[in-house]
Formats: structure tokens, C-alpha cells, sequence
């Protein structure tokens, strides 16, 4: 591979792919393009250039035409505007109503450094969680890693508004977590990072390998392990061969340590708050926010604290952009979480001694400590004493003018970014609800 195609980003290399072999044209008349890897390896590898487990991470080329991607081999794939991404219910359920369950007292278990996948499925065993989830005792981890996906046929929705046959023969799967008890075989798809969706392929593949080696009934449950809180969620697929079929049966929510935060708990961390005064673009010395999720603020947090990372592995742990890689960082670095240090020649994003130190609280301790690094910010303490007050969230045209008249960022991004103002209030106060 050539040095000009190793520094080509992955926009640029399928702006390239699409522009050599007419991609667009040819999806536009048959529906589908079927593309080798050794094609997409003339520009990069394969494996940074088709594999995005939620919708944040697609490139612009492929969001902006409404072109998603599949294996359907080992060594092939195939392009097309299929819809292939399921959105995730928002976390509607109180923190304080959250099932709260106790771990085992195992000295090498600290709930607050649980950072890999496979350390949050086995306290998810150990604590009951998965047991509980199910309705099923005995839940026996049988079987999981890469493994070939076998030979079968499937239809999935387009936004064409048509159904598109695929043929798959023996793509490679990823299963994190296979399970067996006495009344069903269950596959797991586990995640210790946020996202608003998440790709079906990865419960319709493994699912549809299981389905010709085992004659129980499949379950299918898919994790998610961020800042002490388990969500999971269990699917069905309603008829076998429409990956498009996906279907909600349940979701629930666990806790593994104290979540009880009471509207005084908030009032005290306010009334200790030493408001910043640099919040003005003139003196400040990192950009205004623009990352909507606190959520994904702390879940980066906790995966930095083990390893830093440059923006680039960021982007790629994360499944964001190098843009909204940026625009995390500096989130970060705005509440004094982040920042950047030189190691073995290239820059790596790193905890603070704060940050570092806020990853080692308690649930609780952390979300209190967390509101008050964002109170100091003059434009949240004044909402903050407004929704107290009123009881009211401010609408979007009053956030837009707190900043203009604090004067926080240029006129061109202040619509954009005042969707992360109201987004971290929200976050402030569903703290509390009971």
C-alpha cells in the first residue's frame, strides 16, 4: 500500500472507491454493489473501512447517500442503501427506580474500573443481573469469540422502499457472550460505550448461525455497561430470513451501587460552586461545547483511565468521527477531565489528576462532582438557578441568547451547539427523578 493511501482518510478512500468503480450508478440500477476486499484495500484496510457498530461512525459519503455496507463473505461486501442500524430506547427509567443488585465481595472487582466487554458480561453474571434478566437460573457461558456465520439468504429494508435479497456465505461473526440453560440458548452482544443505535448485523449473524446447529429456542440480548449501570435489552427477529424484522421484547436497567440523588444533593453541590470567569470565547482557552451526551463524556472517561488514546484510536473505540473525536476531547477539557500529552511521538488524549481521580468515585460522588465542574460555567449555574426557580427547562431561543450576551462561541455555531446546553441540563436533572 502506498504512503498516499495510508493518509488518505476514510472518507477520502471511499470518495475514491466510489468515484473508480461508479458505486452510486451501479447501487441506483441493481440495488446492490458487491465490492472484494482486496478492492477496498487499494485505498485501506478492510477492517477500518467496513465495520461501524452504530450509525455516528458511518463516513460522510455513506450518510450523506444513504449507503450502508455488509460482509457476505470473508473476503467481500456488499453496498447498498440498506437500513441496517436499530435505534436504542432512550433511557426513560429513573436512576433511583433502577433494580439495584449487590456483587459478591471479590477483591478483584472494583465497579468502578469494569472497562472491557468481557469483564462487564462476567459481573453481570456473577451479581445475578443476567439470571434476573432472563427469568432463568443456571445461564451457562458456552461458547463465544470469531467464528464463520455458515451459508444463508436474508431480505433487509432499503430507504428506497424496497426489500433487498442478500446471500451471505460464511461472513466472520463476533459473539461476546453464548449461553445455554434449560429452556434456551442465549447470544449476547455486549458494549461498555454509549451510542443511540447499534448495527442488527450483530445479533441476525451469530443468530442465524445458531439457528441451524441447536434446536432450543435463541435468545438474543444486547448490553450495554457504562458508569456503573447495566442496560439490557432482549430482541426477536419475527420472521427468520428479515434481518429487518428486529423487535423489542424487553429492556431493563441495573445498578451496582447507590444511585439515590435528591434535588438537595444538587441545591448543596450549587451552593459550593466558585463560578469560572473565562467562560468568554476572547479568554477562554478551549471551545464551547458541542457533544450532546454526558453519557459518552463519562464512558470515554472511563476507557481513557486505562489507556490513553490518540484521536484517531478515540474515534475508532468510540465509533465517532474524527470530528466528534475533537468534540469530545474538548468537552472533556472543558470541565477539566482532559487532556493532551506527548508519548512515543504522537499526541494521546489523558485524565487529569481530576479526571483520574473522578473515575474512582462512587456513583454517586462522581455524578455530584460532575454537576459541579459544570456549574462553574457561568451559562449553566444561571439556567441551572432558572430551572430551580421555575421548575422550567429554557427553550432553545433563550440558550441561544445566554450565548450571545456571555459571548461563548461564533454566531455560525451557536445553534448547534446550544443543543448541548440543553442537553447537559437534561442530564443534570434526570439525575433526581423519582
Amino acid at each position: 500500500m502506498s504512503l498516499i493511501q495510508n493518509n488518505l482518510s476514510i472518507n477520502e478512500a471511499w470518495q475514491a472507491l466510489f468515484q473508480k468503480y461508479n458505486i452510486l450508478s451501479e447501487i441506483e440500477k441493481n440495488g446492490s454493489f458487491p465490492i472484494k476486499a482486496s478492492q477496498i484495500k487499494e485505498y485501506k484496510e478492510p477492517r477500518l473501512m467496513a465495520k461501524w457498530d452504530s450509525s455516528d461512525a458511518l463516513p460522510e459519503l455513506f450518510r450523506k447517500n444513504k449507503i450502508n455496507i455488509l460482509p457476505d463473505s470473508r473476503s467481500s461486501y456488499v453496498l447498498g442503501d440498506f437500513i441496517l442500524y436499530q435505534k436504542l430506547p432512550e433511557l426513560e427509567e429513573p436512576v433511583t427506580q433502577m433494580a439495584q443488585v449487590e456483587l459478591p465481595d471479590f477483591e478483584s472487582i472494583q465497579v468502578n474500573e469494569i472497562s472491557s466487554e468481557a469483564n462487564a458480561i462476567h459481573v453481570m453474571i456473577l451479581s445475578g443481573i443476567l439470571n434476573d434478566f432472563l427469568g432463568t437460573d443456571e445461564n451457562v457461558a458456552t461458547f463465544n469469540g470469531r467464528m464463520g456465520t455458515g451459508i444463508f439468504d436474508f431480505t433487509v429494508d432499503t430507504y428506497r422502499g424496497k426489500k433487498q435479497r442478500i446471500h451471505v456465505d460464511n461472513a466472520q461473526c463476533e459473539i461476546d457472550g453464548g449461553f445455554e440453560n434449560k429452556d434456551s440458548i442465549v447470544i449476547m452482544e455486549a458494549k461498555n460505550v454509549v451510542h443511540e443505535d447499534f448495527h442488527v448485523r450483530q445479533l441476525y449473524y451469530p443468530y442465524r448461525l445458531w439457528r441451524q446447529k441447536v434446536r432450543k429456542p435463541i435468545r438474543l440480548v444486547f448490553s450495554i455497561y457504562s458508569n456503573m449501570i447495566y442496560r439490557l435489552f432482549e430482541y426477536e427477529f419475527t420472521a427468520l430470513e428479515d434481518y429487518s424484522s428486529i423487535k423489542l421484547v424487553r429492556t431493563k436497567n441495573y445498578s451496582l451501587q447507590d444511585t439515590r440523588i435528591t434535588p438537595d444533593d444538587l441545591k448543596n453541590v450549587r451552593c459550593n460552586v466558585k463560578v469560572r470567569t473565562d467562560d468568554n470565547m476572547a479568554h477562554a482557552d478551549v471551545p464551547f461545547i458541542q457533544a450532546n451526551s454526558m453519557d459518552r463524556v463519562i464512558s470515554l472517561m472511563e476507557h481513557i483511565y486505562e489507556n490513553p488514546m490518540t484521536s484517531q484510536q478515540i474515534a475508532e473505540r468510540m465509533d465517532f468521527d474524527l470530528r466528534q473525536s475533537d468534540y469530545y476531547f474538548n468537552a472533556g477539557k472543558y470541565l477539566g477531565l482532559f487532556e493532551k500529552q506527548k508519548e512515543d511521538r504522537q499526541r494521546v488524549v489523558v485524565l487529569t489528576n481530576l479526571g483520574a481521580e473522578i473515575v474512582r468515585f462512587s456513583y454517586k460522588k462522581r455524578q455530584l462532582k460532575l454537576v459541579e465542574l459544570i456549574l462553574q460555567h457561568q451559562i449553566f449555574m444561571e439556567f441551572f438557578d432558572s430551572i430551580i426557580l421555575t421548575g422550567m427547562l429554557p427553550n432553545r431561543k433563550s440558550i441561544e441568547k445566554e450565548m450571545r450576551n456571555l459571548n461563548v462561541c461564533n454566531e455560525s455555531q451557536i445553534v448547534r451547539r446550544a443543543s448541548s446546553v440543553s442537553r447537559w441540563l437534561i442530564w443534570i436533572f434526570q439525575l433526581t427523578r423519582l
